[in-house]
């Protein structure tokens, strides 16, 4: 029981933690806890959950790395909204 309760409460810190970070960091971390949810269901150990987190957060960075834009830069407005816009020419 204990075993589960840590691991939710990891996952949901991980979450929480995501939301300032990039489409690839939150896939990312949304594919580990996934995977971890799914690896403890499946085995009930903790070694299935970080076998789950670690299948699941590969998956997860993968779908995130496909959906980013080349050559596109995140900026940020004075009232914190963040939009995407083509990057300068001479930026690398």
């Amino acid at each position: 029981m204990f075993k589960k309760t840590a691991i939710i409460l990891a996952s949901v810190g991980a979450l929480g933690a995501a939301s300032g970070c990039t489409t690839t960091e939150q896939t990312t971390a949304a594919g580990a806890v996934g995977g971890a949810a799914i690896g403890t269901a499946i085995d009930g150990s903790v070694e299935g959950a970080a076998l789950g987190a670690l299948a699941g957060g590969a998956a997860g960075f993968i779908v995130g790395k496909s959906t980013e834009r080349k050559n596109y830069c995140v900026y940020e407005d004075s009232r914190g909204r963040r939009y995407e816009a083509e990057c300068p020419r001479n930026y690398r």
